[in-house]
């Protein structure tokens, strides 16, 4: 793992804390929760499935798939964070499998088994996102759904996300995102397919930081939603 990944983790870690503070650091992302989890159930209804969440933070978007009725296992490699989902899903009396592992641990030891996998708000943190995106097509089940969310790279995603969401309206702590590393739709799109999968849907994501609330639009010009398929009979 380089350095740089290393920071990451611990940018992160040092949030664990606070990251269930519904009105605090990590507001956008309980904003933003049900439409992300609402984005998966309307295309993969989520009752008895197995979901895999990579980068699954303190567990926000995992409590949600266990509450729709998925068996959910939850990845991260900051110990602070699964130990603080770990204490939040006992309180809720909520059973979820969280793992301070990384994806291709998960993905050499149990390939093809989820029916579900999901990564929000992650691949812009990691150096290699294109490998990230092979692990998840190797965890999913051959006719399974995945669901990837990030942020374009763009003059439009610098201002709103980057200048106006960590620098300006403080949504994010600042130095959150790089923008180097924010990724373009057609280069996530290019990853799925090179690992296999079908490319079904590409939406963007608004949010308003005044009203906390969050739509889909049609345009991905800052953040977005991506929605593919592997194959039946796919290795």
């Amino acid at each position: 793992m380089t350095q740089d990944q290393n920071a990451e983790l611990a940018k992160f870690g040092q949030l664990a804390a606070r990251w269930w503070d519904a009105t605090g650091e990590m507001r956008a992302l309980h904003d933003i929760n049900p439409l992300r989890c609402d984005f998966i159930d309307r295309r993969a209804p989520l009752a008895g499935k197995r979901v895999l969440d990579v980068g699954c933070g303190a567990g926000i978007l995992c409590e949600a798939l266990a509450r729709r009725g998925a068996k959910v296992t939850g990845l991260d490699l900051a110990p602070e964070l699964i130990e603080a989902a770990r204490a939040h899903a006992a309180e809720a009396d909520l059973e979820i499998d969280y793992r301070c592992t990384s994806s291709r641990d998960v993905s050499a030891e149990q390939a093809g088994t989820f029916d579900i996998v999901v990564c929000y708000e992650m691949l812009e943190h990691v150096d290699e996102p294109a490998y990230v995106v092979e692990d998840c097509a190797m965890a999913c089940a051959p006719g399974g759904q995945l669901f990837f969310s990030t942020i374009n790279r763009s003059a439009k995603s610098w201002l709103l996300a980057i200048g106006a969401g960590e620098y300006l309206l403080h949504l994010l702590p600042r130095g959150t995102h790089d923008y180097a590393k924010l990724i373009r739709p057609a280069e996530l799109s290019r990853w799925c397919r090179n690992a296999g999968l079908d490319v079904e849907t590409i939406c963007g994501m608004h949010y308003n930081p005044l009203t906390h609330g969050a739509r889909l639009s049609r345009s991905p010009d800052v953040n977005y939603f991506l929605h593919a398929r592997k194959p039946e009979g796919a290795a």
